[in-house]
């Protein structure tokens, strides 16, 4: 329960909760941001953390605020590339009993059937791109290491992915966070960022239900 209530603490205010972060000292608040990108992007069952907005509301923390920049994205990097490391081998060796037992709900059969058709359509470059879509994030090292990818191709693209995805958020937190409008509209901006990050994943939930749909009314007509 104490984890729940810290992420909802942290989805609710940002703001006020990476500051208190802060104000533990820096191993904590360093360490606070590590914990949560690694488990966002290294273990399957929390696909729901908030890995875009966090990046991006610790950047604007680097601007002044009590980090500093390069220690933070020293900090998210080592947290992006371990993560997906992790996940990869999670799923190499016990994916397919975690599929089976049905114990990650969030793994539902349409977001495992829309991952694996993401890395069937992108092979390696889906490693890489799978980092800025929420849920897909999470769920492609764990299927390429279900699917048996070379651990060597997925290195590759998983640093390359990890350090492009984590830099790019880090910065824009810590480029606009100065901005007045920014400032005093935070939370807005950083709901906005998690409204945003999910409109690929529902566009495609939803392109895929209508595709089923128009394939079993071809069904019937034939």
């Amino acid at each position: 329960m104490g984890f729940v209530s810290f992420i909802a603490e942290l989805l609710r205010d940002p703001r006020a909760a990476i500051a208190s972060w802060i104000a533990m000292g820096p191993l904590a608040a360093y360490g606070f941001v590590f914990l949560i990108v690694f488990i966002e992007t290294g273990v399957v069952f929390f696909p729901f953390l908030p890995g875009d907005s966090l990046l991006f509301a610790s950047g604007f923390f680097a601007n002044g605020g009590g980090f500093d920049i390069v220690w933070l994205l020293g900090v998210v990097w080592a947290a992006a590339i371990l993560g997906d490391q992790c996940n990869f081998m999670i799923g190499h060796f016990f994916g397919r009993r975690i599929i089976a037992s049905g114990k990650v709900k969030a793994m539902t059969p349409e977001r495992v059937e829309k991952t694996e058709a993401f890395l069937d359509k992108w092979g390696h470059l889906a490693i890489f791109l799978g980092r800025f879509f929420p849920f897909i994030r999470t769920f492609v090292p764990f299927l390429a290491g279900v699917g048996g990818m070379h651990w060597r191709n997925f290195v590759l693209f998983n640093v390359l992915g990890g350090i492009t995805w984590s830099t790019l958020f880090t910065l824009l937190g810590y480029f606009f966070g100065g901005i007045p409008f920014v400032q005093r509209h935070f939370e807005l901006l950083i709901v906005g960022i998690v409204l945003l990050s999910l409109v690929p994943t529902v566009v495609g939930l939803v392109r895929s239900r209508m595709g089923k749909g128009s394939r079993r009314e071809g069904g019937h007509a034939a």
